[in-house]
């Protein structure tokens, strides 16, 4: 999925970087113009995709809200039905919108060439509360499965995203022990960053594989008698589409990441390693 820069295009990131070089040999004028064409057009890209992102997220978490609350019979928190209404919503907002907009806070060009202090901050910050809203969705339906004497974790749904948090919360523990902490070794951070990088796209895989598989486990359990789910009625269009919104945000948050035009210059292994949190200059 990794895109290549067209020939004679320079990286996005690349061309952002070698800004500050010294003493570099004049370029003829038809190279500068076709490098700045790629950079703009490799801006025009990102944005576009971006935006792409950020609307697919956005989608995702109206349309879950809106299937839950009109045909599933709204909200509550008291171990019924309702509540486990909580955990459809709570996990595509945590486990798959939060957690795909922090993974790629990084390859926005406006964060490049500042303080990455506060984007380090930010992208902390979303991930914990991706995770937060994650292990609370979870909190939500063992309650429901418990006080109805129901079994829990017997589904290849609920192994897909008991794996996909257990995962998602020890990338937040070494991440933040890794790169944000003084007394980490750089030969460690440089060791660590790669499975980072890695993980971070399979947890999002795996998120997104657990809520299609949740999608219709739950279409198959209430669509039954005389609205089956074959019939296709109202509801279960709705949730197929969800399904097909939560597919194309994950690709397009994975064209992202794999794109190697759009890291930040300070990601890529020839340049400088992650400073950490407390070491971060001004």
């Amino acid at each position: 999925m990794s895109s290549s820069p067209a020939p004679g295009c320079l990286p996005l990131s690349r061309l952002n970087a070698a800004a500050g070089g010294s003493e570099t040999l004049p370029q003829p004028q038809k190279h500068e113009l076709s490098s700045g064409s790629c950079r703009m057009r490799s801006l025009v890209i990102f944005y576009l995709c971006y935006l792409l992102c950020l609307g697919l997220g956005v989608a995702c978490v109206v349309c879950v809200c809106v299937w839950n609350s009109r045909w599933r019979g709204g909200f509550a928190w008291d171990r019924s039905g309702l509540q486990f209404n909580w955990h459809p919503v709570l996990m595509v907002t945590g486990l798959v919108v939060l957690y795909g907009n922090g993974a790629v806070l990084y390859r926005i060009p406006l964060t490049w060439g500042q303080n990455k202090l506060p984007w380090k901050l930010l992208h902390a910050a979303l991930m914990l509360l991706a995770l937060i809203l994650s292990i609370v969705g979870l909190s939500a339906v063992f309650q429901v499965h418990n006080a109805g004497n129901t079994p829990n974790l017997y589904s290849l749904h609920s192994w897909i995203g008991i794996a996909a948090v257990a995962l998602f919360a020890l990338q937040w523990v070494v991440g933040m022990a890794g790169f944000l902490l003084p007394w980490t070794p750089t030969s460690l951070r440089k060791l660590l960053k790669p499975a980072h990088v890695w993980l971070g796209g399979g947890i999002m895989l795996l998120s997104v594989a657990a809520c299609l598989s949740g999608i219709n486990e739950k279409l198959f359990f209430v669509l039954r008698g005389d609205t089956p789910y074959s019939d296709l009625p109202p509801e279960a269009v709705l949730a197929n589409t969800l399904g097909v919104l939560i597919v194309a945000f994950g690709l397009v948050v994975l064209k992202i990441l794999s794109s190697t035009e759009w890291q930040r210059p300070d990601s890529r292994p020839e340049d400088m390693a992650y400073t950490p949190l407390l070491q971060e200059e001004n």
